[in-house]
């Protein structure tokens, strides 16, 4: 919380139990309405008494938090867990919404920072940013672009950034790929809304739900199978912010980057859709997220998928283990780090 200003935190609905049972709670935040109508986020929270450090999670394209694994991981550790559906995304979205819509990545800053003085007004006081795919994305411009804009302090210190297969890199199997610049750039200002023409999710949907071949049971109206459509504003806006990881950014904090060790592209049902990512280039993730900052660790997991957190019990397990190593290592308010505090 930002003190002498109002509390954002006392903007929040009261909470209400949550569709992923009696441990959680969410809590819906108002944001300015836009053309097509209200908007709201939503935050999804599961305390642990007494903890003062949290993570916050944000979640991928065509996603809403639904990943328990990770919240029991962080409840293990003795810390508190909040997760935020963002704006137009799973428990936020609306009848009104075109889902998923984005202009600019910076759309999402102010219910990241209300998630945040949420988290302070908690009673926590250390905060580690977690995110998969495009979360990995925004997280990564939001750490960045708050440490230009210092205000009071009151909230809490971002200690780390995990991010699990971040969305740092184009991914090659995407038609529009060989079009991109100038030309979707227009099509985005003429006609936002506009799909592309990028092939979908492919094998990825039916690897992960238990419907298909997978394992999981999920909202399918939050999380469709087939993914969303991509659309020439959110497409334009993403290549933007890719476009400034490449640049370098520094954002604030020692990052721990997950990522599957291949990726498996196929256009038929194959068992090898367990094994990697068949959604981005691990690859070229690898080779963009050291240009987050001065302190980026990158670990590469054994027949990861995707999510790693949705992958087969090994390859799951490793990364919560990796996970706990360096955050153990790394993720201290005790000693300095490589950076200043990402804090405002």
């Amino acid at each position: 919380m930002n003190s002498g200003a109002p509390d954002p935190a006392s903007s929040f609905s009261l909470p209400v139990p949550d569709v992923l049972g009696d441990d959680y709670e969410s809590l819906t935040f108002p944001l300015p309405a836009d053309e097509e109508g209200e908007l709201v986020a939503t935050v999804v929270r599961r305390r642990h008494p007494g903890a003062t450090r949290a993570a916050l999670y944000v979640h991928g394209f065509t996603d809403y938090f639904h990943q328990t694994s990770l919240a029991d991981f962080h409840l293990a550790r003795g810390e508190s867990f909040y997760a935020i559906d963002l704006h137009k995304y799973g428990r936020s979205l609306r009848p009104h919404q075109t889902p998923y819509r984005m202009a600019d990545v910076s759309e999402y800053y102010p219910e990241l920072e209300a998630a945040a003085d949420l988290i302070a007004a908690d009673g926590h006081d250390d905060l580690v940013v977690s995110a998969h795919s495009t979360g990995g994305l925004i997280t990564a411009l939001w750490l960045h672009d708050r440490r230009a804009t210092p205000s009071p302090p009151g909230g809490p210190t971002i200690t780390a950034l995990v991010l699990n297969s971040p969305f740092l890199a184009l991914p090659a199997n995407w038609l529009v790929r060989t079009l991109a610049g100038p030309s979707v750039t227009l099509l985005a200002q003429r006609r936002p809304l506009a799909v592309l023409p990028t092939g979908g999710l492919g094998l990825y949907g039916p690897s992960i739900h238990a419907t298909e071949y997978g394992e999981w049971t999920f909202d399918l109206t939050w999380k469709p199978v087939a993914g969303g459509p991509v659309r020439a504003e959110w497409y334009a806006a993403a290549s933007r912010a890719i476009g400034r990881v490449a640049a370098g950014l520094d954002v604030g904090t020692p990052v721990l980057t997950l990522l599957s060790d291949k990726a498996v592209r196929a256009t038929k049902w194959t068992e090898e859709a367990f094994t990697g990512d068949t959604v981005l280039d691990p690859d070229a993730l690898a080779q963009a997220c050291v240009r987050l900052g001065a302190h980026v660790t990158c670990v590469r997991i054994v027949d990861g998928m995707h999510d790693l957190l949705l992958s087969r019990a090994p390859a799951r397990e490793r990364t919560l283990t990796e996970m706990g190593r360096w955050l153990d290592a790394y993720a201290r308010t005790d000693s300095p780090t490589p950076h200043s505090p990402a804090t405002r």
